[in-house]
């Protein structure tokens, strides 16, 4: 398998991983910033963006991630994950912690947390809607989840867009075998931030994490929710810049 990629500007490397209700579009603001005095590598994994996803295929994101690394040439990054992307970031560098020298997750899930009932009054919401074939019902409700009261319309299309292609392009390929990597074993510090008008249960999986990781500094941004980088573009950029250091 090979993942879309794109890879822009000189300097440390720096590896984006988009979240799991959008793809590498999502970083476009970031992108434009970061690649002044970076290398700026974003993906699309698999069954998001440009990057396709078979029907019975096994795999693991995380591994993705780190081949992609190895095709690059990249021994050393620093890595930006939000959402899902900040899961998948936490596996690979839980495999290879040397090769990561710092993370900066924005609202990653994590293992052995309780969903919250918010959480799970969503994901039933989110398991009736697709086994009704509702895909624009579902694509809806994660707009309305995944974007705080800061979001303006053309990041609420955007999500529209990237989700709705998601759903499409995983629907079609069925059941599929996506490895996920245990969490463990991280050396290098790890900058979390959480939105105030999210899901309850990404504050609880950031105090999880908290508790788990050595080096860990979490910071609730009261304006955001889900998805910071879309709602307040510039301010995000500016904080992902001072916890890249």
């Amino acid at each position: 398998m090979t993942l879309s990629y794109q890879v822009t500007g000189d300097g440390p490397a720096v590896l984006l991983v988009h979240a799991g209700v959008c793809d590498s579009r999502m970083w476009a603001r970031q992108v434009e910033d970061l690649r002044t005095d970076h290398r700026v590598i974003t993906l699309d994994l698999r069954g998001f963006g440009r990057t396709p996803l078979e029907a019975g295929a096994k795999y693991a994101d995380a591994g993705d991630v780190l081949g992609l690394l190895d095709e690059l040439g990249v021994e050393e990054t620093k890595v930006v994950g939000a959402s899902y992307g900040g899961y998948v970031a936490l596996q690979a560098a839980s495999r290879q912690p040397e090769r990561f020298s710092r993370l900066v997750l924005l609202s990653p899930p994590a293992d052995d947390v309780v969903p919250t009932d918010d959480f799970r009054d969503f994901a039933a919401e989110e398991d009736r809607l697709l086994e009704a074939g509702d895909l624009d019902g579902a694509t809806e409700l994660n707009v309305r989840t995944s974007l705080g009261p800061e979001a303006d319309d053309e990041a609420r299309e955007l999500v529209r867009v990237m989700q709705k292609h998601a759903f499409e392009v995983q629907l079609a390929a069925g059941d599929v075998d996506n490895d996920e990597w245990e969490v463990g074993g991280i050396t290098a510090p790890v900058k979390l931030f959480t939105g105030a008008h999210e899901l309850r249960f990404f504050a609880a999986c950031a105090e999880h994490l908290s508790n788990i990781l050595p080096a860990v500094e979490h910071t609730e941004l009261p304006w955001a929710g889900h998805l910071p980088s879309l709602e307040r573009p510039d301010e995000t950029t500016a904080l992902i810049r001072a916890a890249l250091g």
